[in-house]
Protein backbone atom coordinates (compact mmCIF):
# COMPACT_ATOMS: atom_id res chain seq x y z
CA UNK A 1 0.00 0.00 0.00
CA UNK A 2 1.33 3.66 -0.85
CA UNK A 3 2.70 5.60 1.79
CA UNK A 4 3.68 9.25 2.71
CA UNK A 5 6.17 10.46 4.16
CA UNK A 6 4.79 12.42 6.86
CA UNK A 7 2.56 9.81 8.29
CA UNK A 8 4.12 7.41 10.43
CA UNK A 9 2.17 4.12 11.51
CA UNK A 10 2.78 0.79 13.02
CA UNK A 11 -0.52 -0.56 11.78
CA UNK A 12 -1.14 -3.83 10.78
CA UNK A 13 -4.03 -4.94 8.31
CA UNK A 14 -4.91 -8.75 8.08
CA UNK A 15 -6.96 -9.42 4.89
CA UNK A 16 -7.92 -11.55 2.38
CA UNK A 17 -7.26 -10.58 -1.52
CA UNK A 18 -10.71 -11.98 -2.82
CA UNK A 19 -12.68 -10.25 0.46
CA UNK A 20 -14.96 -7.72 -0.41
CA UNK A 21 -15.06 -6.44 3.42
CA UNK A 22 -11.46 -6.58 3.04
CA UNK A 23 -11.29 -4.55 0.39
CA UNK A 24 -13.39 -2.09 1.26
CA UNK A 25 -11.27 -1.61 4.54
CA UNK A 26 -8.25 -1.46 1.82
CA UNK A 27 -10.05 1.42 -0.33
CA UNK A 28 -10.22 3.36 2.97
CA UNK A 29 -6.28 2.85 3.56
CA UNK A 30 -5.83 4.41 0.02
CA UNK A 31 -8.16 7.03 -0.03
CA UNK A 32 -6.28 8.48 3.00
CA UNK A 33 -2.71 7.40 2.04
CA UNK A 34 -2.22 5.75 5.08
CA UNK A 35 1.00 3.76 6.04
CA UNK A 36 0.25 0.64 6.71
CA UNK A 37 1.48 -3.43 6.49
CA UNK A 38 -0.93 -5.96 4.48
CA UNK A 39 -0.60 -8.82 5.93
CA UNK A 40 -2.62 -11.51 3.18
CA UNK A 41 -4.63 -14.04 4.77
CA UNK A 42 -5.98 -17.35 3.52
CA UNK A 43 -9.46 -17.08 5.25
CA UNK A 44 -10.12 -20.89 5.28
CA UNK A 45 -6.71 -21.54 7.07
CA UNK A 46 -6.74 -18.76 9.99
CA UNK A 47 -3.76 -18.40 11.67
CA UNK A 48 -3.40 -19.24 15.82
CA UNK A 49 -1.65 -15.89 15.53
CA UNK A 50 -4.80 -14.17 14.20
CA UNK A 51 -6.80 -15.94 16.57
CA UNK A 52 -5.53 -14.68 19.32
CA UNK A 53 -5.93 -11.18 17.76
CA UNK A 54 -9.29 -11.86 16.93
CA UNK A 55 -11.67 -14.62 18.51
CA UNK A 56 -13.58 -14.88 16.10
CA UNK A 57 -11.05 -15.39 12.81
CA UNK A 58 -12.77 -12.78 10.67
CA UNK A 59 -11.11 -10.14 8.14
CA UNK A 60 -10.19 -7.75 7.73
CA UNK A 61 -8.59 -7.46 11.17
CA UNK A 62 -6.82 -4.09 12.13
CA UNK A 63 -4.17 -3.84 15.00
CA UNK A 64 -3.36 -0.66 15.43
CA UNK A 65 -0.57 -0.78 18.63
CA UNK A 66 -2.48 -1.58 21.39
CA UNK A 67 -5.79 -1.61 19.40
CA UNK A 68 -7.32 -4.34 17.75
CA UNK A 69 -10.33 -4.03 15.48
CA UNK A 70 -12.38 -6.25 13.36
CA UNK A 71 -15.65 -5.79 11.18
CA UNK A 72 -14.84 -3.79 8.16
CA UNK A 73 -17.32 -0.84 8.85
CA UNK A 74 -15.92 -0.32 12.78
CA UNK A 75 -12.34 -0.45 10.99
CA UNK A 76 -13.38 2.07 8.31
CA UNK A 77 -14.94 4.54 11.09
CA UNK A 78 -11.98 4.38 12.98
CA UNK A 79 -9.61 5.08 9.96
CA UNK A 80 -11.69 7.92 8.98
CA UNK A 81 -11.25 9.48 12.82
CA UNK A 82 -7.81 8.71 13.38
CA UNK A 83 -6.97 10.41 10.06
CA UNK A 84 -9.38 12.96 8.87
CA UNK A 85 -8.00 14.22 6.22
CA UNK A 86 -9.83 13.83 3.40
CA UNK A 87 -12.82 13.24 5.36
CA UNK A 88 -15.28 10.52 4.46
CA UNK A 89 -17.80 11.18 6.35
CA UNK A 90 -20.35 14.54 6.75
CA UNK A 91 -19.30 16.52 9.78
CA UNK A 92 -22.32 17.25 10.69
CA UNK A 93 -24.63 14.91 12.97
CA UNK A 94 -27.48 14.31 10.97
CA UNK A 95 -25.52 13.93 7.73
CA UNK A 96 -23.07 11.14 9.41
CA UNK A 97 -26.25 9.58 10.77
CA UNK A 98 -27.59 9.05 6.83
CA UNK A 99 -24.43 7.76 5.94
CA UNK A 100 -24.66 5.30 8.37
CA UNK A 101 -28.12 4.16 7.63
CA UNK A 102 -27.09 3.98 3.75
CA UNK A 103 -24.15 1.81 4.87
CA UNK A 104 -26.48 -0.54 6.74
CA UNK A 105 -28.83 -0.54 4.02
CA UNK A 106 -25.67 -1.64 1.41
CA UNK A 107 -24.88 -4.15 3.97
CA UNK A 108 -28.14 -5.45 4.60
CA UNK A 109 -29.69 -5.28 1.23
CA UNK A 110 -26.73 -5.96 -1.21
CA UNK A 111 -23.89 -7.56 0.69
CA UNK A 112 -26.55 -10.09 2.13
CA UNK A 113 -27.67 -11.33 -1.56
CA UNK A 114 -23.67 -11.29 -2.91
CA UNK A 115 -22.77 -13.47 0.35
CA UNK A 116 -25.58 -16.02 -0.84
CA UNK A 117 -24.30 -15.81 -4.12
CA UNK A 118 -21.09 -16.52 -3.28
CA UNK A 119 -22.22 -19.52 -1.21
CA UNK A 120 -23.74 -21.11 -4.16
CA UNK A 121 -26.46 -23.59 -4.70
CA UNK A 122 -30.01 -22.82 -5.23
CA UNK A 123 -30.53 -19.71 -3.24
CA UNK A 124 -27.87 -18.23 -5.65
CA UNK A 125 -29.74 -18.24 -8.36
CA UNK A 126 -32.75 -16.17 -6.59
CA UNK A 127 -30.38 -13.39 -5.12
CA UNK A 128 -28.92 -13.01 -8.35
CA UNK A 129 -31.71 -12.05 -10.04
CA UNK A 130 -32.75 -9.66 -6.64
CA UNK A 131 -29.00 -8.04 -6.86
CA UNK A 132 -30.10 -7.12 -10.51
CA UNK A 133 -33.27 -5.62 -9.99
CA UNK A 134 -32.22 -3.72 -6.49
CA UNK A 135 -29.31 -2.01 -8.65
CA UNK A 136 -31.61 -1.17 -11.35
CA UNK A 137 -34.90 0.52 -9.10
CA UNK A 138 -31.96 2.14 -7.26
CA UNK A 139 -30.34 4.12 -10.73
CA UNK A 140 -32.22 6.87 -10.53
CA UNK A 141 -30.33 7.50 -7.02
CA UNK A 142 -26.83 7.12 -8.60
CA UNK A 143 -27.51 9.76 -11.16
CA UNK A 144 -28.72 12.49 -8.75
CA UNK A 145 -25.03 13.48 -7.77
CA UNK A 146 -21.08 12.73 -8.28
CA UNK A 147 -21.00 9.59 -5.40
CA UNK A 148 -24.07 7.85 -3.56
CA UNK A 149 -25.88 10.50 -2.39
CA UNK A 150 -22.99 13.19 -1.95
CA UNK A 151 -20.79 15.15 -4.22
CA UNK A 152 -18.14 14.42 -2.32
CA UNK A 153 -16.59 10.56 -2.00
CA UNK A 154 -17.31 8.83 1.34
CA UNK A 155 -17.42 5.50 3.14
CA UNK A 156 -20.57 4.83 1.17
CA UNK A 157 -18.67 4.89 -1.82
CA UNK A 158 -16.06 2.92 -0.19
CA UNK A 159 -18.83 0.10 0.82
CA UNK A 160 -20.77 0.04 -2.78
CA UNK A 161 -17.64 0.06 -4.46
CA UNK A 162 -16.26 -3.50 -4.20
CA UNK A 163 -19.63 -5.00 -4.79
CA UNK A 164 -19.97 -3.47 -8.25
CA UNK A 165 -16.37 -3.99 -9.00
CA UNK A 166 -17.30 -8.28 -8.52
CA UNK A 167 -20.80 -8.00 -10.52
CA UNK A 168 -19.59 -9.70 -13.63
CA UNK A 169 -17.70 -12.50 -10.82
CA UNK A 170 -21.19 -12.61 -9.71
CA UNK A 171 -22.65 -13.37 -12.60
CA UNK A 172 -25.18 -10.15 -12.33
CA UNK A 173 -25.23 -8.33 -15.70
CA UNK A 174 -27.17 -4.70 -15.40
CA UNK A 175 -29.78 -3.93 -17.84
CA UNK A 176 -29.51 -0.50 -19.65
CA UNK A 177 -32.02 0.97 -17.35
CA UNK A 178 -29.17 0.82 -14.77
CA UNK A 179 -26.95 2.69 -16.97
CA UNK A 180 -26.61 5.17 -13.92
CA UNK A 181 -25.30 2.54 -11.88
CA UNK A 182 -22.57 1.65 -14.77
CA UNK A 183 -21.45 5.01 -14.81
CA UNK A 184 -21.23 5.86 -11.50
CA UNK A 185 -19.08 2.33 -11.05
CA UNK A 186 -16.48 3.86 -13.93
CA UNK A 187 -15.92 7.36 -11.28
CA UNK A 188 -14.95 5.06 -8.81
CA UNK A 189 -12.43 2.51 -10.72
CA UNK A 190 -11.37 5.60 -12.40
CA UNK A 191 -10.02 6.55 -8.52
CA UNK A 192 -6.70 6.26 -8.37
CA UNK A 193 -7.00 5.43 -4.75
CA UNK A 194 -9.68 2.95 -6.48
CA UNK A 195 -6.98 1.16 -8.61
CA UNK A 196 -4.48 0.81 -5.59
CA UNK A 197 -7.17 -0.90 -3.15
CA UNK A 198 -7.15 -4.11 -5.27
CA UNK A 199 -5.38 -6.88 -5.15
CA UNK A 200 -3.85 -8.86 -7.91
CA UNK A 201 -6.76 -11.46 -7.16
CA UNK A 202 -9.27 -8.74 -7.99
CA UNK A 203 -7.88 -6.98 -10.65
CA UNK A 204 -8.08 -10.55 -12.33
CA UNK A 205 -11.45 -10.67 -11.97
CA UNK A 206 -12.41 -8.44 -14.75
CA UNK A 207 -9.48 -9.50 -16.78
Amino acid sequence: MAAVANKRSVMTMYSAARCPYSHRARLVLAEKSITVEIMDVDPVEISEDLMDLNPYGTLPTLVDRDLILYESRIIMEYLDERFPHPPLLPVDPVSRASSRLFMHRVDHDWYRLMNLILAGGKPATKARKELRESLTVTAPVFSAKAYFMSDDFSLVDCCIGPLLWRLPMLGVELPSQAQAVVEYASRLFDRASFQESLTEFERDMRD
